[in-house]
């Protein structure tokens, strides 16, 4: 298995004033062709968002979006009629197939929102528009992995707008992606067994794991003193160390293997890992 960290300040990113942007891949103004995609991974963008400011109507076609909210709210409207202000632990995932138009704002008055943006390349073009929500609270994420987004069509994965029971189903998505969370105490540890293919069999898997900034806006290189969340990440002779910001990519792996994953710093780590097939 083949580790590559990508460093919190290698990303691209700006700060406009009422956006504070971080771009894992290329985005915007910032092209990097090192950093296109990833597998069915095409955008991880880590955003804070002002108070009452936001994302005005824009369209979408052929991307599978999810936002994760990590912190304050984020209210979205859409040329479907959907119309829902989304908090911590909320995934709001819009299916653009055909295209669709829709708006994200924080629509709070004097709190700041901070959340994932998260792009993925859907394995059938042409699909018609959707939208689904789940919510997973922190006690299911507390030092445990919360399977928060998996393909349609895997095992209780269920094809409607909303969960009926919190927690209790990924949302679904049109993309060879699995998505999990966990938000790890220090000192605490656990494992993340790779799942099978989309195909639900055995076969060669690749991730992205994204440790999220939550300590604050940070453009220079993570802290690891001991004070905020520091992930370590193992596989056989492979190991790597994340701070805030950081993320990881991993090759080589297959279905079955297994990640040791510590949380090694002073403040609970939220950690995300994108799991596709290669």
């Amino acid at each position: 298995m083949q580790f590559q960290v990508r460093p919190s300040e290698t990303r691209g990113g700006a700060d406009h004033g009422w956006l504070k942007t971080f771009h894992t891949f290329s985005f915007a103004d910032y092209w990097d062709p090192s950093f296109n995609n990833f597998g069915a991974l095409r955008v991880v963008n880590e955003d804070r968002v002002a108070p009452t400011t936001g994302f005005p109507t824009h369209e979408h076609r052929e991307a599978e979006i999810f936002s994760y909210i990590i912190s304050g709210e984020l209210s979205h409207k859409d040329s479907m009629g959907n119309v829902e202000t989304m908090k911590r632990g909320d995934i709001q995932h819009t299916v653009g197939g055909q295209g669709i138009a829709h708006s994200e704002y924080n629509s709070h008055n004097s709190v700041g929102n901070h959340f994932l943006q998260v792009w993925a390349t859907p394995n059938q073009r042409g699909l018609k528009p959707k939208y689904y929500t789940r919510h997973f609270t922190d006690d299911e994420k507390a030092d445990k992995l919360a399977h928060i987004v998996a393909p349609i069509g895997s095992p209780n994965v269920l094809d409607q707008r909303e969960d009926k029971v919190p927690g209790s189903s990924p949302s679904p998505i049109n993309a060879a992606l699995n998505t999990f969370a966990t938000v790890l105490s220090p000192g605490k540890s656990l494992q993340h067994t790779f799942q099978p293919t989309i195909k639900g069999v055995d076969g060669a898997k690749i991730m992205y794991a994204h440790l999220t900034q939550t300590s604050g806006f940070n453009t220079k290189a993570a802290a690891k003193d001991g004070k905020t969340a520091v992930i370590r990440i193992k596989n056989g002779d492979s190991e790597a160390v994340l701070g805030e910001g950081d993320g990881l990519f991993i090759r080589g792996a297959k279905t079955g293997d297994v990640l040791e994953i510590e949380s090694t710093g002073g403040s609970p780590a939220e950690l995300v890992l994108f799991e596709m097939d290669q």
